[in-house]
């Protein structure tokens, strides 16, 4: 009989251990209850993969950056700095100003050759702000947009709109597409890599007609300068 008190001080021990391991296992699955459902804060890569996907650009720019990179492949390179433009090196292959003397231009008959020396004028137009990347570009784009459009018969702005996307231009980058008289106007924007070059261009059959313009290098589109690239 004298081994009662010590069975029950041994029982009440091992209770008190079974309480605190239940105490224990609760605090532990009451911790993992804290986690939030769904989308929560804790959501990390979920939410950066979400945003890298909205600034990817979508299969159609992507095509579009391709397109220009294979028309302007024969171009000089810029990586993105822009260079002088190709009518200030006269001896370059795409500069358009005379290389013979100044004293062999062509006179009258019956007039005195100038004995004072001509100034040459300033330079105004798109030559002054595309760079020669962006002028060697223009000539490209050009020959395959009249090409193309001089096979369109009665080119309405819907048609016009379809052979620009034919040869690659997206319709973000098309602008001003209006109907005038039997000919279509419109204008693209081909700005890349801190170029400014675009063209200016009317559907007009055999008689289409593409020239050059400049654009701000960032921002909206706008026209700051056009001219002739012929």
């Amino acid at each position: 009989m004298t081994r009662g008190p010590a069975s029950t001080s041994a029982s009440t021990r091992t209770g008190r251990v079974l309480v605190a391991v239940s105490l224990a296992a609760l605090a532990l699955s009451g911790c993992g209850s804290d986690e939030p459902n769904g989308g929560g804060s804790r959501g990390g890569p979920p939410g950066n993969a979400s945003s890298k996907t909205s600034t990817a650009p979508s299969a159609e720019q992507a095509a579009f950056a391709a397109m220009l990179d294979k028309v302007a492949r024969p171009c000089p390179p810029t990586d993105g700095v822009p260079s002088e433009p190709a009518d200030r090196n006269p001896s370059g292959p795409t500069g358009k100003r005379p290389t013979g003397p100044a004293d062999e231009r062509s006179v009258p008959p019956g007039e005195t050759p100038p004995t004072d020396p001509v100034e040459p004028g300033t330079p105004t137009g798109p030559e002054t702000e595309l760079n020669a990347r962006d002028w060697c570009a223009n000539v490209q784009h050009e020959q395959r947009i009249v090409q193309a459009l001089q096979a369109v018969p009665e080119p309405t702005p819907a048609k016009v709109r379809k052979t620009l996307n034919g040869l690659g231009y997206i319709d973000e980058r098309i602008h001003g597409l209006e109907q005038d008289g039997k000919a279509t106007r419109f204008r693209l924007d081909l700005r890349e890599s801190g170029g400014r070059l675009c063209e200016a261009g009317r559907a007009a059959g055999e008689e289409t007609d593409v020239t050059v313009c400049a654009a701000p290098a960032t921002g909206e589109f706008t026209v700051t300068g056009s001219g002739s690239s012929r």
